[in-house]
């Protein structure tokens, strides 16, 4: 009894420590030092929110960018990576069919080259990013099917240009363009005048 009463207490202790000011002692710090991240980073349109900075939505429509695939079908809790490696059948397929669905969705041969990131899915699934190339490659579409005429069109590769961000600190990964906030700025842009 003698280090089951000490032990005891510790225990609760440690657990009201760690498991309840430990965790809001961070929230709130966080919320002070970066309140809009520590807000979920939310983009909102008309000030209602249309979605996160952070993760991948899953645009369909052709006058929308589209993003990368997801291994989970944009959903956060099952979100991760196929676990499929470069000699997986399985995958092989699985890109042969992306590749397909996005030269006919952009009137492409049947041999023509499709940015990798565009055919295989994130580690988490859910990256809200695509390279600047990738953005790109899908301006025909898009310019197509919002009806713009050359002079749009040429905007709308400026728009990619303007939000392409660089690699963080200027080393760390690659210029970027998150798709969620090229499409709201899409938005903007068809009815500027």
């Amino acid at each position: 009894m003698k280090t089951i009463v000490p032990s005891l207490r510790l225990l609760g202790a440690l657990a009201l420590l760690t498991g309840l000011v430990y965790p809001l002692l961070v929230t709130a710090v966080a919320r002070v030092a970066f309140p809009r991240q520590a807000q979920g980073s939310l983009v909102r349109r008309d000030g209602k929110p249309i979605g996160s900075e952070l993760l991948a939505q899953n645009f369909t429509n052709a006058i929308y960018f589209w993003p990368r695939p997801s291994g989970a079908d944009f959903a956060t809790l099952p979100s991760g990576a196929s676990n499929k490696g470069p000699t997986s059948s399985d995958l092989k397929k699985l890109v042969e069919e992306r590749a397909a669905q996005w030269r006919g969705a952009h009137r492409l041969a049947v041999d023509a080259p499709v940015p990798p990131e565009l055919l295989l899915a994130s580690g988490s699934g859910l990256d809200p990013h695509l390279s600047p190339a990738a953005a790109r490659f899908q301006l025909d579409r898009v310019a197509e099917a919002r009806g713009f005429d050359a002079t749009r069109k040429r905007a709308l590769s400026a728009l990619v240009s303007r939000l392409t961000e660089p690699a963080q600190f200027g080393f760390l990964g690659e210029p970027r363009v998150n798709v969620l906030l090229l499409n709201q700025a899409l938005d903007a842009l068809r009815s500027a005048p």
